[in-house]
């Protein structure tokens, strides 16, 4: 016990520490080890002998039921090969049906709600491990009476959640009539010789939440079966010892809460003071400002970059301050965006003029309010469509699936389309003949290739040049640039948080279904010079590896942190 007051600021440090924690105490409390044993104190044995005849009483006077198969099966005795632990002199290892005078469910089949009325209680209002009244349905006094009274909850009741969220335990501290559903079950016992506390914690413990999981039956909607409950194996100390168990875990219980709360205001603090950083890095408008933004940021590393949501901000900001200009310095000798456009528009009109892709539209100019932020000097703001020779999304293939065959040319689909690359893992193929009939959706080496529906929306991979034939979805869009050294910047460019907003702001159709062609062309697109491009490039690429290396970081930490819980733990 004094090994588990020392290590309280080590389960602070580990991820899952708190939780991790709670459920020592909850084991150490099933084991006899967290509060003194008292030899004077009514053995559990003596407890046992009460509640059976307390029950021969209640069966006689016909207030419960017996001579069940459950009854049966909770007569016979513990066997030594079930019995996971040696329990402290006094406490007894039992089945559940055996302290308990009814087990038992709510109502079979759905009533009548009425506006206002007995309030009928199902799962969710209990999921949270308390009795909910505010969002419940309501049933009429006379449905409430007809309902068996297997059905009608009382102070003191215990009440588990048995079907969807199973093993949730709710002691029931009310006097207010409410009748319950088939998914709670009702544990009836002796309140005078089980604190009902007692029981509701052990209910949350390692030993029985296993036998719950374990107990459960059915796929999908996972049903927590009575008669698993009735023969739940658990420890029952003396009844004096019961009540000290609950007071010394409340008050550890207490001191987790301190230590859960005050890790919230730990990693909200360092959350906000590492997007104010970020923010001074984006909003500088002069080198100074960002300079002195820069610095803070290396100097606090160590403490920033130590969870895992900071280095996905930073990233997310790396891509950010690159689309604006202020990732790399700019070279006045670099040939201007306006410069790069002339060749775009000239390349353009070379590949119309072969046939090779149809002449567009003239897209509108970009006016000075639809400019996001103001562009360094030799950039241009453009529309995608004017940069590209190709924005088009594939299609399904005749037949869908059953034109799958086990190998030929790779059919990309949304689940292997990733900011870092396809996963072909899981890649269909479609044969040479489908391929050559799906010529539009056909994707060549050096494409970008961007998911435009569903909840992958965004996500954008680069096509490898090692893949030489490949279509695509109709999830998926291609994107082709009319000049191949302009992909690595667009490609990272869409990834920026500038892009995504607009990706997920402009979707199109009565459910917002996805992103069209139209719409996606139109984008407002901020373009350096094609030197800055490569320099923004090779500047994003080694930043992401400083951030793949401050990941490595913290997994290692945490690992590290979690291992030396897990040791205290194991000496406790």
């Amino acid at each position: 016990m004094e090994l588990l007051e020392k290590h309280f600021d080590t389960a602070f440090a580990a991820p899952d520490g708190i939780k991790k924690l709670r459920e020592l105490i909850l084991t150490l409390a099933m084991q006899g080890k967290l509060v003194p044993q008292d030899p004077q104190d009514q053995s559990a044995r003596e407890l046992l002998n009460e509640i059976e005849a307390e029950k021969k009483r209640l069966v006689k006077e016909g207030k419960i039921k017996t001579g069940s198969r459950e009854d049966a099966n909770n007569a016979k005795e513990i066997k030594l090969e079930e019995v996971p632990y040696e329990l402290p002199e006094g406490w007894e290892w039992v089945k559940f049906g055996k302290i308990a005078f009814q087990i038992t469910d709510g109502a079979h089949h759905t009533p009548t709600y009425v506006d206002r009325g007995i309030p009928f209680l199902s799962v969710k209002d209990m999921s949270s491990g308390q009795l909910s009244f505010s969002g419940t349905r309501f049933i009429s006094k006379d449905q409430h009476d007809n309902l068996s009274k297997r059905c009608h909850p009382e102070k003191g009741d215990l009440l588990l959640t048995k079907i969807g969220t199973t093993g949730v335990p709710v002691l029931v501290e009310t006097d207010e009539e409410f009748s319950i559903f088939v998914s709670v079950a009702l544990i009836k016992f002796s309140q005078k010789n089980i604190s009902g506390r007692y029981l509701s914690l052990l209910v949350k413990s390692p030993l029985v939440k296993k036998q719950s999981e374990d107990g459960t039956e059915g796929v999908g909607n996972k049903n927590l079966v009575l008669r698993k409950i009735n023969n739940f194996i658990f420890p029952l100390p003396p009844l004096a010892e019961q009540r000290r168990i609950v007071a010394k875990i409340d008050q550890l219980m207490a001191r987790c809460d301190e230590l859960e709360k005050l890790r919230a205001e730990w990693e909200q603090k360092r959350l906000t003071v590492h997007t104010a950083a970020l923010n001074r890095l984006i909003i500088a408008t002069e080198n100074s400002d960002f300079g002195t933004a820069w610095h803070f940021i290396t100097q606090h590393f160590g403490e920033l970059y130590s969870v895992k949501e900071n280095v996905t901000e930073l990233r997310k900001a790396i891509l950010h301050l690159a689309v604006m200009g202020k990732l790399v310095q700019q070279d006045s000798k670099d040939q201007p965006a306006s410069e790069l456009l002339k060749e775009i528009e000239a390349e353009k009109k070379r590949l119309v003029k072969e046939g090779k892709i149809k002449a567009s539209e003239p897209f509108p100019e970009i006016k000075k309010e639809d400019q996001a932020h103001p562009l360094p000097s030799g950039w241009e703001w453009v529309r995608l469509g004017e940069i590209v020779t190709k924005i088009g999304s594939g299609s399904t293939p005749r037949g869908g699936k059953s034109a799958y065959v086990t190998a030929g040319i790779p059919f990309l689909r949304s689940q292997n389309i990733w900011n870092d690359g396809l996963r072909l893992n899981d890649v269909a193929f479609i044969s040479p003949k489908t391929h050559e009939l799906m010529s539009g959706t056909k994707v060549a080496p050096l494409d970008i290739l961007l998911n435009i529906t569903g909840a992958s929306l965004g996500r954008c991979a680069l096509m490898p040049d090692d893949i030489k034939d490949a279509n695509v979805s109709q999830h998926v869009t291609i994107i082709r640039t009319a000049i191949q050294n302009l992909r690595r910047y667009i490609h990272l460019l869409l990834l920026s948080p500038y892009c995504q907003t607009m990706i997920w702001a402009r979707q199109v159709g009565m459910a917002r279904e996805g992103l069209s062609k139209k719409v996606f062309e139109q984008f407002e697109i901020p373009l350096p010079p094609l030197a800055e491009q490569h320099r923004i490039v090779a500047k994003t690429d080694q930043l992401m590896a400083l951030c793949d290396e401050l990941e490595q970081r913290t997994d290692k930490a945490t690992g590290k942190r979690t291992a030396l819980l897990n040791a205290v733990m194991a000496k406790v």
